[in-house]
């Protein structure tokens, strides 16, 4: 097995930690832009394999896609990360040109290759992957909806007082301020549901938090946060790698399913050694319908830029 991580920023690097420590790859390459990046930092956490007891061969590339040749999963973190104050979307413009142009050479080398997106604006990001690169639509996955699910079961968590290993909570939709959906209509802890725990405001404050979870990050830090995105990829690429077939929120290509068509959108999926190899129902009501609606559209007005 094979793994390639192309951009060695603070996210990149955490992804390959992450998969590194959890030895899902015989080799992974981390490749970046930035001459002696991606070297600099795999060089790093090679020197921590006798510590930590992982056998990973780690390689790191300067913008030499040679080296990926062969990879059978590739993740995808280039891009200019947000600032304060700046949207996702913000970002549409600069993030799509290297989006496309990593796709077009890592398919060069690795054309079986299942490929995650992590490069913001996610949705559309991964709407467009999916298009330039003509690509099965099960081997395109966008990763947002991990992240935001475990961000909403932290906020939970916190309310409750309880760990966030014992809650189910899934967000949908798109994988922005304005565009996810938290379920709480459906999270529960330890099958009771959480809506029997809290009150209405309190599951609103959780609800909330939970959408501005990445710009609260980027207003206290300055930039994107990463430890968690990493730890959301890695869990992806573990599922997919030991086809575990675990069911995670990821951004895929709908035709037909949640009432949506031609759209890359946060859905529950089953992730196995193809990819995503199912959609899974979860059953909305009509309000959370009704907010897949609109987050479709926004969605849709960003791809639009396209």
């Amino acid at each position: 097995m094979k793994i390639t991580v192309v951009g060695a920023g603070a996210v990149g690097a955490t992804v390959a930690d992450n998969i590194a420590r959890r030895e899902l790859a015989h080799e992974l390459v981390l490749l970046d832009i930035k001459e002696g990046l991606a070297e600099g930092k795999t060089i790093d956490m090679s020197q921590t394999a006798a510590l930590c007891g992982f056998d990973t061969k780690l390689t790191g590339s300067t913008n030499d896609y040679a080296k990926t040749a062969g990879s059978d999963v590739v993740v995808i973190t280039s891009g200019i990360p947000r600032k304060p104050g700046m949207t996702r979307e913000e970002l549409i413009g600069t993030n799509a040109n290297i989006v496309k142009g990593v796709t077009e050479n890592i398919l060069k080398h690795s054309p079986n290759a299942i490929i995650v997106i992590v490069s913001n604006p996610m949705d559309t990001m991964t709407y467009l992957a999916l298009k330039s690169s003509g690509l099965p639509k099960n081997r395109i996955i966008g990763m947002g909806g991990i992240l935001d699910s475990s961000r909403f079961k932290y906020y939970l968590s916190q309310a409750l007082n309880c760990s966030p290993a014992d809650l189910h909570a899934v967000v949908i939709g798109g994988h922005g301020d304005t565009t996810m959906i938290p379920l709480t209509r459906q999270a529960t802890l330890n099958g009771n549901l959480v809506s029997n725990l809290l009150t209405a405001e309190e599951l609103s404050k959780v609800s909330a938090d939970t959408m501005v979870g990445g710009a609260t990050l980027t207003k206290l830090i300055g930039t994107s946060a990463w430890y968690a995105p990493g730890a959301a990829v890695a869990a992806l690429v573990e599922s997919i790698v030991r086809d575990e077939k675990k069911v995670f929120p990821c951004c895929v290509l709908l035709e037909g399913e949640y009432g949506q068509k031609d759209i890359c959108l946060g859905v529950p999926v089953v992730l196995g050694k193809s990819g995503w190899e199912k959609i899974v129902d979860y059953k909305l009501d009509a309000a959370e319908q009704e907010l897949f609606n609109k987050s479709a559209e926004a969605v849709r007005s960003m791809n639009s830029v396209l």
